[in-house]
């Protein structure tokens, strides 16, 4: 029996390769690529380590090239889905009581995988089906996919070595349970590196999946599941259902062992689940744990004392990377009339300078949105704004549908701070700008924080150390992750653990330990050495 105690040491963040003419990196990215292009995969289901099909086909094409068929997949049935609970629940009892050591091993050697021998098929895969630059799919297929790995056996090992005192006469322990049941993944299409953490941070903590995956990012959720299987996960640990929300959740949603749901999404879908999840509360053997990430409608905000350079520089780059396709994409901005004229000629310059294409043209720096819903929602957005009374477009405004779903970026300023655009999440490459007063700097910060509902993340630019103080304060609740000089995308795992409240979700903070610690349930063992034998105290006896 190995006895050792084990403590995993802070790891480093994964380094991102530059993919510039010349490196090996790139030219195995480009084989990748072409392979996958020219190679369109079938992808079933996996149940308990078998793959199913069940000849219910749906495909997955290329946003920026949508008549290009990428793979065709299975989709599940309500017969699928329970036979993926039943797995997960035959699977649980092995998978919770192995050593949480090994259940680390496993992984940290996918950790190790990717970073070598599944880094350019899941950068590729991330590319093509997601509509990411190389430089976005690195840092997401890859990286980040990597240090939601490595950090969390770390952070794990904190959780488990955290014990309670003991006294002379005692012991007291603490053992941190998996949840009693399964819980349901449902992942999103836009981070590849999440649909891995919101099933990997579960099965770490000894619980076992059934995964919902996007539609949209299948190629890549299919590469996450070779990779899985190639590290030794065992068969049932995490069970890959893709299939219709309705169908998938419903099943999950009406079983008396859902356990938990790990989510990120849209809060329609977000509220529907939990709104499900209240109307079948009776039949659970215990309150399922909802933990869920949802949108965000993030902001810059500008004190007169900022370099308007990088205003301009961050504003671009936090709303116009991934085609502002992220929860935490800047997509509205409030600057200072003083500022104004060097920021916006700033703004125009940088984005002349956007290439919009195909991300297989690595001199891309945008590529299409995911599919023509979204296309068609994006440019609805831009119609309405165009209408209001005030509203000037200083970029972009247009998108062409014809190849591909691109949209191009786009600014807008609006005299009225309130606008739909100011105030809900769009998804997608349009940024809107309020020129304010700079005598009306601390109203337009309570402005900020009272426009939308959302609170993921937001910026300060300023110089002056006062301006941060005093919006710190007045934003206090406005963003879970909060960025001082810099724009509100990016969060680093294990650096800044991200998540926020009001309508963005639950703030359970991916990429720390707040997270880990949503998949367990702890129970205190007390152990007394020697037992009384009397029933009564010291007071009741006579003097």
């Amino acid at each position: 029996m190995n006895n050792t105690i084990f403590r995993f040491e802070v790891p480093a963040n994964e380094p991102a390769a530059t993919y510039a003419p010349g490196t090996p990196e790139r030219a195995a990215l480009k084989a990748e690529l072409a392979r996958m292009e020219g190679a369109p995969v079938e992808i079933p289901l996996i149940i308990g380590g078998r793959e199913v099909r069940t000849g219910r086909l749906g495909r997955v094409v290329k946003p920026s090239e949508h008549g290009r068929v990428l793979a065709t997949y299975h989709q599940a049935t309500a017969r699928e889905v329970g036979l993926a609970i039943e797995a997960a629940r035959s699977a649980r009892e092995a998978w919770a009581t192995m050593s949480w050591v090994e259940r680390a091993s496993i992984m940290l050697k996918a950790a190790e995988l990717l970073s070598r021998k599944y880094r350019a098929g899941l950068n590729a895969a991330t590319m093509l089906g997601q509509s990411k630059t190389v430089q976005q799919a690195e840092i997401d297929a890859a990286c980040e996919t990597i240090d939601y790995l490595r950090y969390n056996t770390y952070f794990a090992s904190r959780i488990y070595a955290d014990q309670p005192r003991s006294g002379f006469d005692q012991l007291n322990r603490m053992e941190y349970r998996p949840l009693e049941g399964f819980v349901l993944a449902v992942t999103p299409f836009n981070f590849t590196a999440i649909a891995s953490n919101l099933n990997l941070s579960v099965a770490l903590m000894g619980n076992t999946t059934v995964w919902k995956p996007a539609s949209a990012s299948l190629l890549s959720s299919w590469g996450l599941m070779q990779l899985y299987r190639e590290a030794g996960l065992p068969d049932g640990v995490v069970n890959f259902v893709p299939g219709a929300g309705s169908v998938v959740g419903g099943a999950a949603l009406a079983h008396p062992e859902l356990a938990a749901i790990h989510f990120t999404g849209s809060n329609a879908t977000f509220e529907a689940l939990w709104r499900g999840v209240t109307e079948h509360l009776a039949i659970y053997r215990a309150y399922p744990r909802l933990v869920g990430e949802t949108g965000g409608k993030d902001f810059v905000f500008v004190h007169a004392s900022a370099d308007p350079d990088e205003v301009a520089t961050a504003i671009v780059r936090g709303a116009f990377e991934y085609q502002g396709q992220k929860c935490s994409a800047a997509s509205r901005a409030y600057v200072p009339r003083s500022l104004w004229r060097r920021v916006r000629d700033g703004l125009a310059d940088r984005v002349r300078q956007i290439k919009v294409g195909d991300v297989t043209d690595f001199s891309s720096f945008m590529g299409a949105v995911i599919d023509e819903a979204a296309f068609d929602r994006i440019l609805g957005y831009v119609a309405r704004a165009r209408a209001e009374p005030g509203v000037e477009v200083l970029a972009g405004g247009g998108g062409d549908k014809a190849v591909g779903w691109f949209v191009e970026p786009t600014v807008l300023v609006t005299r009225d701070p309130r606008i739909e655009a100011m105030r809900e999440e769009i998804f997608g490459p349009v940024m809107t700008v309020h020129v304010y007063e700079d005598a009306d700097w601390e109203a337009t910060l309570r402005l900020c924080d009272e426009t939308s509902p959302y609170g993921l993340t937001g910026a300060v630019f300023a110089r002056d150390r006062s301006a941060f103080v005093q919006a710190c304060r007045v934003l206090r609740y406005a963003a879970g992750n909060f960025y001082l000089n810099d724009k509100p995308t990016g969060a680093l795992v294990g650096l800044q653990p991200f998540g926020g409240a009001r309508r963005s979700g639950t703030n359970d903070k991916a990429g720390g330990s707040f997270n880990l610690l949503r998949w367990v349930s702890p129970r205190t063992i007390k152990e007394t050495f020697v037992p009384a034998r009397a029933i009564d105290y010291p007071h009741q006896r006579e003097p």
